[in-house]
């Protein structure tokens, strides 16, 4: 019967639907014109993504490469999230619809598809409670966490074969080394083509699990570690052999790096955010989760101290179970790994090393943002409650005043937990782009430039070209390239003067007081980046707004008004001469 669908399935599924389309629904009031009102910029690059793989299949280019963005060097997508496992089969939808609405189909079903993927995963492997199933799927697929993802980041939200990996990782114990071990591989190759970092953590995961489950049965492991291990060899050969050129692509291809952007290194989980509540959830503080995480997106860690407590509880209570001991040992390390390389508490630097210090600078390990590793301690944490109720249930069969106590505690703790809708805002197309006004500047494959040009907070212009198919080329970008400090990878491209001279006065607020060797310099960036069209959209205050209308005039002379932005024809900007003080 545990292979059949049964009706508290089907009920399962249908709540896991209806919850994805409730936390996405502001975004789907007008599809075409709503932004994570946190994230905006993620959204804009994966629109883009989802955009340029309907662009290389409609135009039979490299998939893994751009050239449409960050003009002349293009981009390495495969060193990006690229999401192409998603991005393709979209690729009809973007092709109708749009790739704003692609996103949300996309971000949509990744909540759904997580949560029923994880039901499927516990009702018949590891419960079986209906009940227990759904709550700890429902903590799996909706807790803080991936709640806090969804601002922005579907290919972290789209966790639904991870489950499924698991399952497929496990059952190599059970022989059948050629048959299970190509289902691995071509899981594992499905995984790497959605999100890398969800397939590396979530195997770091496992092999914990693995070793501490083993250590305690010791007989069990030694019986299952020659199928096993035949099993992962067949695996590795079909991964290695179906991802060899694009692991290549992603590490030694054109406009590859190493390691992240400086600084990301340091994003470690506040010691202090995880009884807290993340600005998602039920009783959630937006301005206490600000204060505790690197930015909205990245509340990883944030469970609570109801849900803290219980999980206590019902360790403690569990402990004798093997699984329960390598559940517990796995969810410490990740958490600890979690905290960074240096311990922070209510946002203070403790100054005490964290393990990930240890670890940080290892291949693999150089490309992981710290605070994202307690996203993973959130699947333990699901797992551990749906096997702490199955066994609450099976305890109070015969005692239902204690269930009904039971009952009530267990509402207490997930309640507070409870996902809010993602805020939205709405940001339309500018008629200059969604009327392809911006057509005649931008001949010849001619790109456009934004002023400030995109970097890692905005990526506007990303997004206006994807609701174009990518009609015009983008000049930078936002997305990961070489060009950092030691070694490391960059937001965007290296900064030209252009890019230095506008953050100055985004920074301060006041006019740049431009000179012939600006303008000169000015006209170079324009020339590198096969400039037609100079735009630039009101900032947000009126004072910034003015400070870079007068530097950008005084750069490249008086610009024309549309009614929503102001725009510069670069080519008239390079012909018309300045004079030399």
């Amino acid at each position: 019967m545990r292979g059949r669908l049964r009706r508290g399935d089907l009920a399962a599924f249908g709540c896991f639907i209806a919850a994805a389309i409730y936390v996405t629904g502001q975004l789907w009031i007008h599809p075409t014109e709503q932004l994570h009102a946190t994230n905006g910029t993620d959204q804009s690059f994966f629109q883009w993504m989802l955009a340029h793989a309907a662009y290389a299949v409609t135009h039979g280019v490299n998939p893994m490469h751009d050239a449409m963005m960050n003009v002349p060097d293009g981009v390495n997508l495969m060193a990006n999230t690229s999401v192409l496992a998603i991005a393709v089969p979209l690729i009809p939808v973007t092709l109708l619809f749009g790739p704003a609405v692609s996103y949300l189909v996309m971000l949509t079903l990744a909540f759904a598809l997580t949560g029923c993927a994880w039901y499927w995963l516990l009702s018949r492997h590891v419960v079986t409670s209906p009940l227990a199933a759904f709550l700890g799927a429902a903590l799996c697929g909706f807790g803080p966490g991936m709640m806090a993802q969804g601002n922005g980041h579907p290919n972290l939200v789209a966790q639904f074969l991870i489950p499924v990996i698991l399952w497929a990782a496990l059952r190599l114990r059970h022989g059948r080394a050629v048959r299970n071990g190509i289902v691995l591989g071509l899981l594992v190759v499905w995984q790497a083509f959605i999100n890398e970092e969800v397939l590396f953590l979530s195997t770091i995961g496992l092999g914990l699990f693995v070793v501490a489950y083993a250590v305690q049965d010791r007989a069990g492991a030694r019986a299952a570690l020659r199928p096993m291990a035949a099993g992962l060899g067949v695996a590795a050969l079909v991964a290695g052999a179906l991802l060899a050129y694009p692991l290549w692509y992603q590490f030694f291809g054109w406009q590859s790096y190493r390691g992240l952007p400086q600084g990301v290194e340091h994003y470690g989980a506040d010691l202090a955010s995880f009884p807290a509540f993340a600005r998602m959830s039920l009783l959630g503080d937006p301005v206490e989760a600000g204060r505790l995480a690197p930015n909205p997106s990245e509340e990883n860690t944030f469970f609570g101290w109801p849900l803290l407590v219980g999980v206590v509880v019902a360790v403690a209570w569990l402990w004798r179970e093997h699984r329960v001991r390598a559940l517990a040992f796995v969810g410490l390390v990740l958490s600890l790994c979690a905290l960074g390389p240096k311990v922070t508490s209510h946002a203070l630097n403790t100054g005490i090393p964290g393990p990930w210090m240890f670890i940080a600078r290892l291949p693999l390990f150089d490309t992981v943002v710290p605070v994202r590793i307690g996203l993973f301690v959130l699947p333990v944490v699901g797992i551990l409650t749906a096997v702490a109720v199955q066994r609450l249930i099976e305890a109070t069969a015969d005692r239902p005043n204690v269930r009904r106590v039971a009952y009530v505690a267990l509402v207490l703790v997930l309640v507070p937990l409870l996902p809010a809708p993602l805020p939205a805002v709405n940001a339309p197309v500018p008629r200059f782009i969604a009327h392809g006004e911006y057509e005649r500047y931008v001949t010849g494959g001619r790109s456009m430039v934004t002023l400030p040009p995109p970097h890692a907070g905005d990526a506007t212009v990303m997004r206006w070209s994807a609701s174009r198919n990518l009609d015009f080329p983008v000049a930078a970008g936002y997305f990961l390239g070489p060009g950092g400090d030691f070694g490391t990878s960059l937001f965007g491209p290296p900064k030209r003067a252009s890019d230095h001279l506008f953050t100055k006065v985004m920074r301060t607020g006041t006019p740049y007081p431009v000179t012939d060797a600006d303008r000169s310099r000015a006209r170079d960036d324009l020339r590198f980046w096969r400039a037609g069209a100079i735009v630039m959209v009101p900032k947000a205050d009126p004072t910034l707004t003015e400070a870079m209308l007068r530097t950008a005039t005084d750069l490249y002379g008086p610009p024309k008004w549309t009614g929503e932005l102001w725009v510069w024809d670069a080519q008239v900007v390079l012909e018309t001469p300045f004079t030399a003080s």
